[in-house]
């Protein structure tokens, strides 16, 4: 409800305003009506963990944050908007060099446009992200400099998120979950499909074919905001090559032992997203996104919610 009165203050405050949601034909067009110099804050939490034999969960990683979310810039056909990320907070993490690397995005913006709708267009700073995957990098090769050809690795690895799009499709995946829906118009129960590219996240700027649903789930009218859920998976061969691949690099710079390509297990990569969202503002309330990616027994489950405050 605390949400809800929160959502209806924007309402209140944000005039003109113009409804999203048409109950005559159950439709909803998700659209940001948003002003310059207007700022929401979300807390955003993020859940890994990792189940062996369907049952047995062997590792678990769980922190949060916040953004604050300001529209800096407003124009008939676009807005520029800054996230600026503060007050990281780590519960649990398997990975000790976690603990260093995630208070390091302390204090760092992204900004970036979208246009009159609030679908997202791109990263204006992203040399800015470029930057920051080039400190932690370094800072990775310090604590593990034990570990012969390490450094190697890391540079592969910092070199693939060193384009502006590669920092676009796997470097802010919190921003395109926020504005997933933005642009979309929907029929209450009604399925969307279509064909689309899914960020590839072995480092590769070669993205996925994938199949999309899109769905109306949900209009509550009288609290003005509607549920919207979306389906996407990507093809299991690429994913697997992918995998493949990555092992593969690991294996040339770290001299790990490498199975053949028809022994390597199948790989999938799914991801749900289901996102409340105001309908005479178009600022998202609440957002669940889940991926879970499987092989040889082994299924990793990234879960991140971002929530109005």
């Amino acid at each position: 409800m605390k949400k809800l009165l929160l959502a209806f203050s924007i309402l209140v405050l944000s005039l003109p305003l113009f409804a999203q949601i048409n109950m005559e034909d159950s439709t909803v067009q998700v659209i940001g009506y948003w002003n310059k110099v207007e700022k929401q804050n979300y807390k955003i939490t993020e859940t890994s963990y990792q189940v062996k034999n369907g049952t047995d969960t062997i590792q678990r990683q769980f922190y949060s944050y916040n953004v604050d979310v300001e529209i800096i810039d407003s124009t008939q056909h676009s807005y520029t908007i800054k996230w600026l990320y503060k007050n990281f907070e780590i519960k649990e993490t398997w990975n000790p060099v976690m603990e260093k690397l995630i208070p390091m995005a302390n204090n760092l913006a992204v900004i970036f446009k979208t246009d009159e709708y609030g679908t997202f267009q791109e990263v204006i700073n992203w040399e800015e992200g470029r930057d920051f995957m080039k400190k932690s990098g370094e800072l990775m090769k310090v604590e593990y400099k034990t570990i012969p050809n390490f450094d190697k690795f890391i540079d592969q690895v910092v070199a693939m998120y060193s384009s502006k799009e590669a920092l676009e499709s796997s470097g802010i995946e919190e921003i395109q979950q926020f504005y997933t829906f933005h642009g979309i118009k929907c029929k209450l129960g009604e399925e969307l499909n279509a064909d689309i590219k899914i960020a590839n996240n072995y480092f590769s700027d070669k993205p996925f074919d994938g199949i999309l649903t899109v769905e109306l789930s949900q209009i509550e009218k009288d609290d003005d905001f509607s549920v919207l859920r979306l389906w996407q998976t990507a093809d299991s061969k690429q994913v697997t090559d992918a995998a493949f691949e990555y092992v593969k690099m690991l294996q040339d710079t770290l001299n790990v032992p490498l199975m053949k390509r028809e022994d390597f297990p199948p790989a999938t990569n799914d991801i749900r997203t289901a996102s409340s969202i105001d309908g005479s503002t178009g600022w998202v309330i609440y957002s669940i996104q889940t991926k879970e990616i499987a092989a040889n027994n082994m299924l990793q489950i990234n879960e991140r919610t971002i929530e109005l405050q």
